[in-house]
């Protein structure tokens, strides 16, 4: 199936509930769409399951999961699995499409080494990973919470900077069998208040790359031909106003920012 057949199923097929996603903080629902044969599975957040919040307005955060899309979308970098507003079984709600990871059945005994983003033994963090945080585990043994140095991690990090997310944990970020890695769970972003909370500090400091310093100039381009009108459907034109602040005040100084804020990491981590 193509991509572009994969989008038509999710926006028109029948929606049917396969389960509840209980380790969500909001209404979560695991579902098939099923149009003229084909099905694909995806993830259905109604609105009216979402829980309030102190700072952000009740009933917005499906449609800024959709507006996190519509960015990743308009950077062309594919960290944000496609993902609509559309009526489903308990009413109006965001659907994304599911992420396949490689199953537990692949090879148990195999060492596949630290995931993306870990917590590891202190002290032992092999090559390729970046120190984040020291903690103490339940058990009370000392642990650190890495990640990888990787670019399609850094990608994310980046990406983040710029929708404002303030809860990039752990298992918000999804490695798929297609050697794809994408970030889900956007309902907390691009408020325009600075709220950037995430463990992928592990750039802080350190310079965009050039060619995502292109991309990004890219986008302040199209939000002023008309992705930032499309965006007002989903967060209010402040925020949207605060969306094109962080594009320009990124160019102009092309670093990763340091996480000098109270509580930058959200909390649990994963």
């Amino acid at each position: 199936m193509t991509s572009s057949d994969s989008e038509k199923v999710l926006r028109l097929g029948e929606l049917t509930v396969i389960g509840r996603i209980r380790s969500a903080s909001n209404a979560t629902f695991l579902c098939e769409a099923t149009l003229d044969g084909d099905t694909e599975h995806c993830v259905y957040k109604p609105v009216r399951g979402e829980a309030p919040l102190w700072d952000f307005p009740d009933g917005t955060l499906a449609g800024r999961e959709r507006a996190s899309y519509l960015v990743s979308a308009a950077l062309g970098w594919n960290v944000v699995p496609y993902t609509i507003i559309r009526d489903g079984p308990a009413g109006p709600g965001m659907l994304q499409r599911w992420v396949d990871q490689p199953g537990d059945d692949d090879d148990a005994d195999a060492d596949t080494g630290p995931d993306l983003i870990d917590l590891l033994p202190a002290g032992k963090i092999p090559a390729g990973f970046l120190p984040v945080l020291q903690a103490y585990d339940y058990a009370g043994d000392e642990v650190t919470l890495v990640h990888a140095d990787d670019d399609r991690l850094r990608r994310i990090a980046v990406f983040d900077v710029l929708i404002n997310n303030a809860d990039r944990k752990g298992g918000h970020v999804l490695h798929g069998v297609d050697g794809g890695v994408y970030g889900v769970d956007h309902g907390v972003t691009l408020h325009e208040e600075d709220k950037l909370r995430t463990v992928l500090w592990g750039w802080a400091g350190k310079p965009v790359d050039d060619e995502s310093l292109s991309d990004i100039r890219d986008l302040g381009e199209k939000l002023n031909a008309g992705l930032g009108a499309e965006l007002t459907d989903h967060i209010t034109p402040r925020e949207v106003a605060a969306l094109r602040a962080r594009v320009v005040a990124l160019l102009r100084n092309p670093v990763m920012p340091t996480p000098d804020r109270r509580r930058p990491i959200p909390w649990p981590a994963f």
